[in-house]
């Protein structure tokens, strides 16, 4: 019997969906993991899971498997893609003995997985997740209105708004990987950089670029 199976690939909840490589699955005897960074991270003991099935979308690039739980806080719709076989996959989580641990005692480590199936599957706070959407969605439309209440049939509505807007993406992010205190901020508690790792460095890279295109085509008009 295998001690644990590793995979990387995609996963949806609910509606979001995290696309490859920005989603992992672990699985031993006592624990089922699937961390998709900024979409969800969720854990799940043996007495969570209903069942654990095949599912195809699209051949080939839609293959995964879907797991039915029962824990009330997350989305039902829980589905983990890859490329691989969702058969091979399946029997990999047998051998570990996950499906079948289902007398396990209770633990200290199950009260820590209780605490964050409470919480839910997504990782940042409210209050902060609530204040990015909103001061991007107005820097953004500070540009975009006044451009197109303009008549403009030329240039680009890309002022500084978007660019600040872009720039608070790319500030948040570095801010996210080098400081601790940050992360405080804006993690729930029960969360840790490990869980956004890949979707923060990715946003870090493209923000960043998208930062310093902007910037230099402003200050070249």
């Amino acid at each position: 019997m295998n001690e644990k199976f590793t995979l990387t690939g995609g996963a949806r909840i609910g509606m979001a969906n995290a696309t490859f490589p920005f989603a992992d699955l672990y699985v031993d005897r006592e624990i089922l993991k699937i961390n998709a960074s900024i979409v969800g991270n969720l854990v799940f003991q043996p007495k969570d899971i209903i069942s654990i099935k095949p599912y195809t979308s699209i051949p080939i690039i839609g293959n995964g498997i879907k797991i039915n739980h029962r824990v009330e806080n997350y989305n039902s719709e829980v589905i983990f893609w890859t490329f691989k076989n969702p058969n091979s996959v399946l029997s990999a989580i047998e051998k570990t003995g996950f499906l079948q641990n289902t007398n396990s005692t209770i633990s200290a480590d199950d009260l820590e997985i209780l605490k964050k199936q409470n919480e839910g599957g997504f990782p940042i706070k409210k209050p902060a997740a609530v204040f990015f959407v909103v001061a991007w969605n107005l820097l953004f439309l500070s540009d975009i209105i006044p451009f197109f209440l303009s008549d403009k049939t030329e240039g680009s509505p890309i002022g500084i708004g978007i660019i600040s807007a872009v720039g608070l993406l790319f500030a948040s992010s570095i801010l996210t990987i080098v400081s601790g205190k940050f992360r405080k901020i804006i993690l729930k508690e029960n969360r840790n950089f490990e869980d956004i790792k890949k979707f923060v460095y990715f946003i870090a890279l493209v923000s960043g670029i998208l930062f310093a295109g902007f910037t230099i085509g402003n200050l070249n008009r």
